[in-house]
């Protein structure tokens, strides 16, 4: 920007020095600094906002193709759901026609017994074998292991 060398603020000093005098340019310098300091403060907020409301642009560019897209898919759900109603209307129409040539049978439940227990082993096996044929509570285990009592 400014081609502003050593030698050159050697030379607006010594300007300054003789000019200003050697007990007011110490003020001179800070006032000058604090007034550079404030301007550089000020340019960068500036840009600061101005960086802020190009994005803030750009999120509302950003939300807009969003939503315009999200309209676009919610049209073309609803054309093809209108579609697939139609069709299906149909399928159901022509099936209502043809299922009067077709005999059915009701439904008819099959009877599982599935609530019994069918075990593996035969019971002859296990009555001779001594094994338990019938599951027992814990009470009755108890009153069948416990020692006979006996009186005195």
């Amino acid at each position: 920007m400014f081609d502003i060398g050593v030698t050159k603020l050697a030379i607006v000093g010594g300007i300054a020095l003789i000019v200003i005098g050697p007990d007011k340019l110490p003020g001179l310098a800070k006032t000058l600094g604090a007034l550079l300091g404030r301007a550089r403060r000020y340019v960068a907020d500036v840009k600061e906002e101005v960086n802020r409301s190009m994005d803030l642009d750009s999120l509302k560019n950003l939300k807009d193709s969003v939503h315009n897209a999200a309209k676009q898919v919610e049209n073309s759900i609803q054309t093809t759901s209108s579609e697939f109603e139609k069709q299906w209307n149909d399928a159901v129409q022509s099936a209502s026609d043809t299922s009067s040539d077709i005999y059915t049978t009701p439904y008819r439940h099959v009877k599982k017994r599935w609530r019994i227990k069918i075990n593996v082993t035969p019971r002859w096996y296990k009555a001779r074998e001594g094994l338990r044929t019938k599951a027992l509570s814990g009470a009755a285990r108890v009153a069948r292991f416990r020692p006979p009592k006996v009186n005195p």
